[in-house]
């Protein structure tokens, strides 16, 4: 059994500057001011949109995420539901296969200290999940029945495409201290990515 830390990989090519000049000439339909665009207008006006709450002219540019995190976490992900998805699957996918190491991949827990009573209880409870899921398979059973007794700990991955208001959204909600404590860190890891990335328009939306 591997154990693994959760991570964010942005996968969309991203020009934070081509990105703001890209929602300012949509907003400025709405305005009809296009002559007002300049070098360096772009960040100004989505700052402008941001603050009156006229975060529609955000829709106007996706971006895609991949998340590796437990499958607890991507339960959370996938529902919201203004996004689109592709997952790894335990249904197709046989972790008893070279490709796979001949083992299952498990989330490192963040509230958790390898060495105390619960890490050991946790580890020990994913090595019998991962001894009866070989055994299914050596039974005769399918990935996808066998999957059945996979921990929520279990790795996947999940690419998640979503729009600028609705990544606004994720964050505000997932970096909440109300949050899981495990969404709550893959949220704060891509959050600090995006900040730096498309400057401006995710300052409001939680804290790193």
């Amino acid at each position: 059994m591997k154990i693994v830390s959760p991570s964010v990989e942005i996968i969309t090519p991203l020009d934070g500057q081509a990105v703001l000049q890209h929602i300012e000439q949509c907003g400025r339909v709405c305005y009809k001011s296009e002559a007002k665009i300049t070098e360096t207008s772009a960040k100004t006006f989505v700052a402008a949109i941001i603050k009156r709450g006229h975060e529609a002219v955000l829709e106007h540019f996706n971006i895609t995420v991949k998340f590796i995190c437990d499958r607890g976490v991507s339960h959370e992900i996938v529902r919201h539901r203004l996004a689109s998805y592709c997952q790894e699957s335990t249904r197709y996918c046989n972790y008893a296969k070279d490709d796979f190491g001949k083992e299952i991949t498990v989330i490192k827990p963040c509230f958790m200290d390898p060495g105390t009573a619960s890490w050991d209880f946790w580890k020990e409870a994913c090595e019998v999940a991962e001894s009866s899921y070989f055994e299914m398979l050596d039974f005769g059973c399918t990935p996808q029945e066998a999957r059945s007794v996979l921990p929520n700990s279990l790795k996947t991955e999940v690419v998640m495409t979503a729009n600028l208001r609705e990544w606004r959204h994720f964050f505000k909600l997932r970096t909440a201290p109300a949050a899981h404590p495990q969404m709550r860190e893959v949220a704060k890891l891509l959050l600090k990515q995006m900040r730096e990335m498309v400057p401006g328009v995710f300052d409001d939306c939680g804290e790193v």
